[in-house]
Parts: structure tokens; sequence; C-alpha cells
């Protein structure tokens, strides 16, 4: 009964999405073996599909099917059938042997999978890293063992059969999600739904830009697709829409996406919580929108579509693909079981009989093989074809391809840190996202890849690159980004623009407060290691009248939780300029800076040799090591340190100011330079930092004192704010007054 109903459900299902099109085209959902099973369960729930049909609907779409048009290819249709089927069973025998995974989701997009693999995708499989290279995202990151199954096919060495057999197990090469520096052949971390089709439009953003800045008429050294699929579930969330909004208006033209619409997520059929017009939607933000009707085994469907996207240059298109979720189970097909859980021992067995797949778990037929076979050579003839067009590139335009080599390789230019400004206590006094600014030009000037901007805030960030016009459509060699009020697709966009090459650095920026918005793309910054610059302003009370709703408080605390995540708050220009060294030269983990709305002296003492060692002394009157006191200030309170040593220092004490700009650089110093900062013998430690003072413990001791704030802030004018709030010189001193 539950496999005749679900398919009965099933055929209902895709019944009712073809009635959305205004069409009445009959396309199966099971093959024929199976579906001629149902006809009596399909009468034993009449009254069940005639509840379903009465469910309202939304209006019809006026979007097409493909064109019955196909892409060149003499493959035989039974080596498709059986490689399809090959990916399957590949991912349903690994998440079987690991009872836990998605085996759903490769089960239903398997035919789409193999002909963008198979037919159309450019790649070297032994060279997972050759620039010219066609991109893959799987958004839906949970079905990662439908691109498992695709990398073992195609004969990547990171997925063999061994990898395939430890799916989900400690040390595999075959995580529960896609995770980019575990498993060469994935571009990018995947998993919080949504983040992946950001992604995507950052490869592809990253590839319009290369292209225009180097291409020339004569020679076209920059040419590659970026592919996606996404599901229900990243198309819920919020940062895909903030995403496919900002390519649509880049004009991203080979940024092709299939949406598997399979109307299914965890919690059931998607009629409960997700009606909207996808279509529609995808169409009012400037994208080109196809409909394969028959996602199962519609090959020419699919073909046609893709060739019809690839006809469409100055759009990104969306390909809605049809598909059943768990497609050849006949009894958990087209339902949420299939969707996170094994299919079980039993359900394997009917699955394989129903599809007519006598193979052993694991085995990949040898027609099978051999017909992915031929991607090892082909790849490596593409990756030789192109490497000569390059070299012929090369001696024609020398200096275009110095700057492209850069990025290809990260290797950045000899001396390029020369450029970054500095300071003398004797320079004009500035706010830190000012100064910032200043080392962001002076950088782009000589870093070829660098390039970034802000979410609508790019003249209170202080972030425009002055020697560049705005990437749009029209003009995309440019260099500054305009995201728009879009934070979290703006992060996700820039980990693309990362992962996309070593030596394209790109930065964006907000007021620090609203890195509540971004966080989910900072995390997974952090996690793939895309060295994303994060330019974050107004990073206290400091800002002043806006308020508490602008006043970041728990936020420098809690990105220093965050592991593989530099968390910067300079004082002054040269740690300004030190900050930006480091960041420009981490290229597996991303910074954030974090600067002050207002104005703040350039001090004595800071240095940007300094900041490289995350904690240093600025100033000391002790000998021996062994100061009365030490004070430590980050950002804006170093300054109120450095005044409270000295009123200390005239009272007779010897005093240590230590500024603390990054804890996570500190921490990976020598034991023999900590101590030689803060010796263990020395517990009269004085922290200051208008923020939390959680964490501050680590620094202090059990006997240091942390002043701070642990409450939100007001709304006032800045210095009221600090006299209120405590983050004073009197408030130093006193505190170390108390251990004597």
């Amino acid at each position: 009964m539950a496999s005749t109903s679900s398919l009965a459900l099933s055929q209902a299902l895709l019944a009712r999405a073809i009635s959305h099109h205004g069409s009445d085209q009959r396309v199966s959902l099971v093959p024929s073996s199976l579906s001629s099973r149902c006809a009596s369960s399909r009468r034993r729930n009449a009254a069940s599909m005639t509840k379903l049909r009465s469910l309202p609907l939304p209006r019809p779409l006026l979007v097409r099917a493909a064109a019955v048009e196909t892409l060149e290819t003499s493959t035989d249709s039974s080596i498709v059938d059986k490689s399809v089927n090959s990916i399957r069973f590949l991912a349903i025998d690994a998440v079987e042997k690991a009872k836990s995974g998605h085996p759903g989701l490769p089960m239903g997009c398997a035919p789409m999978a193999h002909i963008l693999y198979d037919e159309v995708m450019r790649y070297n499989p032994k060279n997972p890293y050759w620039f010219n290279r066609d991109r893959f995202v799987l958004s839906a990151g949970h079905g990662c063992m439908l691109l498992y199954a695709l990398l073992h096919l195609a004969g990547y060495d990171s997925v063999l059969e061994e990898d395939l057999k430890g799916f989900r197990q400690w040390g595999s090469k075959t995580p529960g999600h896609p995770e980019n520096f575990e498993t060469p052949g994935i571009e990018v971390t995947t998993g919080p739904l949504g983040q992946g089709i950001a992604n995507a439009v950052g490869l592809a953003l990253a590839e319009k830009h290369l292209a225009a800045r180097f291409n020339k008429p004569d020679a076209e050294v920059v040419d590659h697709y970026t592919y996606v699929i996404l599901g229900d579930g990243c198309q819920m969330e919020g940062i895909s829409n903030e995403a496919a909004s900002l390519a649509g208006h880049w004009g991203l033209g080979k940024l092709i996406a299939f949406y598997d619409d399979n109307h299914i997520s965890i919690d059931g059929d998607t009629e409960i919580a997700f009606t909207e017009n996808v279509d529609k939607r995808f169409e009012a933000l400037g994208w080109h929108v196809i409909w394969v009707k028959n996602g199962n085994t519609g090959y020419d469907e699919i073909r046609a579509a893709i060739k019809e996207a690839k006809t469409v240059t100055d759009k990104p298109t969306l390909i809605k693909v049809t598909t059943t979720i768990g497609y050849g189970s006949p009894n958990k097909a087209n339902s949420y079981s299939v969707h996170g859980a094994a299919l079980g021992e039993k359900e394997v067995e009917a699955t394989r009989n129903n599809l007519g797949w006598p193979y052993e778990p694991f085995q990949v037929p040898d027609d099978v093989k051999s017909h992915w076979s031929r991607h090892t050579p082909e790849g490596k003839a593409l990756e030789s074809d192109w490497n000569a067009s390059f070299a012929a590139y090369e001696k024609k335009y020398p200096e275009e391809a110095a700057e492209l080599k850069s990025i290809i390789t990260g290797e950045l230019p000899a001396g390029w840190e020369k450029a970054l400004p500095t300071y003398t206590p004797e320079s004009p006094g500035d706010a830190t996202r000012n100064l910032s600014q200043q080392c962001l030009n002076a950088i782009a000037k000589v870093v070829p890849g660098f390039l970034g901007g802000s979410a609508d805030l790019a003249s209170s960030n202080m972030t425009l690159l002055k020697a560049s016009g705005d990437f749009q459509k029209a003009t995309p060699e440019e260099r500054n980004l305009r995201f728009g009020v879009r934070e979290h697709g703006m992060g996700a966009i820039c980990n693309g623009i990362a992962l996309h090459s070593p030596g394209l650095i790109p930065y964006c920026a907000t007021f620090f407060v609203f890195t509540d918005y971004m966080r989910g793309a900072m995390r997974i910054s952090a996690l793939s290691e895309a060295g994303v610059i994060y330019v974050m302003t107004h990073d206290s009370i400091g800002l002043g009248e806006d308020g508490p709703t602008h006043q970041p408080i728990e936020h420098i605390a809690s990105f220093r939780a965050m592991p593989n995540t530099l968390m910067f708050r300079p004082a002054d220009g040269n740690e300004t300029a030190g900050a930006y060294k480091i960041a420009v030269t981490k290229r597996k983990t991303p910074s954030i800076l974090a600067l002050s709305r207002q104005k703040l002296p350039q001090l004595p003492g800071t240095s940007i040799e300094g900041v490289e060692k995350g904690g240093y002394t600025i100033s000391d009157n002790s000998s021996g090591n062994k100061p009365d006191v030490i004070l430590i200030g980050t950002g804006s309170e170093l300054e109120i340190a450095a005044q409270a040593g000295e009123v200390l220092r005239k009272e007779g004490k010897t005093v240590r100011v230590v500024s603390f700009v990054c804890w996570e650089l500190f921490d990976e110093q020598t034991d023999e330079y900590k101590e030689s900062v803060l010796p263990s013998d020395v517990s009269a430690r004085v922290s200051i930092e208008a923020a939390s003072t959680f964490g501050w413990g680590k620094i202090v001791g059990g006997k240091g004192k942390s002043i701070g704030i642990n409450s939100f802030g007001a709304s006032a004018p800045a210095p009221l704010l600090y006299k209120e709030f405590g983050i004073t010189v009197e408030a130093v001193v006193d505190a170390a007054k108390s251990f004597f």
C-alpha cells in the first residue's frame, strides 16, 4: 500500500505542477515496470487525489518548457540510463553503509547531474584546480553523495571507491556535506541552505570580471561557466533571493542554475509552507527561466534547456527541473522519508529490483567505467590547449598576463606591502574607517586581484576604490562592488569570489553590528578557508547617537570564539595598515577589521610589525620584565590605557601598556614571546574595551580586572556614553590602584 499510495501522490503532484503551466503533457514519474503496478492503488486513492487537487493553486505560470532540441551527443541512450543508475546506486549504497545521509536528492537529480558532468562541463579530473575549468556548486549540500559519485565516475583521485565506502566517517574524503578544503573537486563548502547559490554568484562574478579585464579580441583566456543545483530549501532561504537579485542585476550570463523542483522538504510536501511562483520571481529578478517537465527521464529536455541557456548571454538562467525525490524507490519515492535517512535494507533491495540493477553495492558496470574514462585524456587535452593559448597570450600581452598569473597563482607582487601608508604621532588623528580607506586604495594600486564593496554604506564605511568605477552589467571590468542592503548575500558572494582563484582578494563592508545579518556566511568563510576581508565600521558605543540598535557589544567576543578567524581592532593608522598587511597575506583565513567612526590619535609605539604579533608593548617604564601593572587595550580604548599609564607613572608606578589588536595572532606566538609581553608573575593586569568583557579573563588572569560594557548601549553623544559606561582613564587608574 505504501508503495502505490506514494506513487499515486507523486503523479498527482506532477499533474498539479503541469497544470500550473497550462499543459496537459503527461510525464512518467516512475519506471513502467513500477507504474503498471500502481493502477489499482490509484483507484484506491482517488479520494485522496481529489482532495489534493482541491488545494489552492498559485496563479498559472507563463514560463515555457524547453524546446525539444538536443545538444550534439552521440551517447547511446542505454549507457546514459546505466550511468544515471550508477550515480543513484553509489549514493544509495554509501548512505546505506553509513546508516546516515540523504539519498533522495541524488536519486532524483542523477539525470541532470550526469548530463552536466558527462556531456557539458569542461574540467580536468587530474588537476581539479585548472583555472579555466567550469565550476559546479551543489547548493543543496545535503545531497553530497551525488557530487561524490560524479567525481568518482569522472576519475578524480580524491574520491576512490574506498572513499565512497567511508562516507561520513572519521578521516574520509567524503564528509556529510561538501567541503572544499577536504575533497579536491569540490569548489565551495555547502550545507547551510542558500549559501551555495550565493557562492555560485560570486564564482560567476569572478569569471565575468576577469574576462572583461583580460580577454582580447584575438585571445579569450577566461571563458568558463558556473553551474549550480539548488532545491526548495535553498529557495526558501532569504540569502538565495539576495544573491539571485544581484546576479540578475549584474547580468551574469554564464551562471546556469538548476532548480530541483521536487515539492518535498523535511516536513513533507512544500504545499504546507512554500507556494510562491518561483518562476515569476526569478523572471522579476532578471533571470531567463526554462522549465524541464520531466527531470526523471527527459534527457533531451535537459540537454535542450542547457543549450538554450547558453544562448542567453545577458542574464543568468534558472532551469526548473521537475523531479521525483528518491526516484525508483517503490515505497519511499516522493516522500520526506527518503530525504534524510537511509532507505533500509529491504527498500534498497526493492529499488534494485525496480530499476533492474543486478550489481553489487558500490559496483560500477565496466561499460560505464569505460564510458567515463574518456574524461581523463579529454581533460588533460583541454588544459593543455588552454596552456598553449595562455603562452601565446603571455607573449603578446605580457603585462596583462603577469597580472592574471598573479590572480591564478595567488602570488602577490614583490614588495606590495611597501605601498601601505605609515604614520607618526605627529600625523593628524583620524577615524580608523578613514585610515582603512587609505589602505584599501593603496592596496588596490599594487594587488591586481583586490576588489570589493559595501552593503549600501560605501560613503560611511569608506570603502570606495577611487581609481575604479563600479562593477555593473556593462562595466564588469571595474572593481567597486555595489551589494545594496544585502549583507548575508554579500558575504556569501565574496566567499565565492575568494574561492574562484587564490589571487582574488575580496573585501566587503557594513556596520559591525550588522554582522548579525551575515554571520552564516562569515562562519562559512572560516570553515571553507576563504580569505575574505570584512571591513566593519562603527565598532562600539563610540558611534554615538544611533543608539543600541547600532552599537555592537557582544560581537567582538563572538568572533574571537569563531575558529580560523582573525578579529582585528586597530587603534590608529599603523595598526590599521598592519591589520591589512596580515589580512591580504592570510588567504585561507578570513579577517575582520572593527573600525571606529570617531577620530583617534596616532599613538606613540604602535607599528605594523607589532600587529603581526597580535599583542605587543607600546610603552613601558619598567625593568626586568616586572612592571607594577600591565594595562591592556584595543582600538579606541588603547588611547585610554596609554593615558592612564601616564597618570600612574607620574605617581611613581612602573606601567606597561599593551595593545591587544588581535588575540588570535598572539596565540600563535612562542611561549617566550608571550612571557615577554604578559609575564606570568605579574598578576596586576587591567583590560579596557568598549564591548563585552566576555573572554578577557583569559588575558588578565584570575586576579586581573576587565573594564567593558556588559549591557546594551544607549543613544547619546559618544563622549557622554564613554563617561556614563565607565570607559574612562579614571576607571583604569582606579582599577590599577586596587592592586597597590
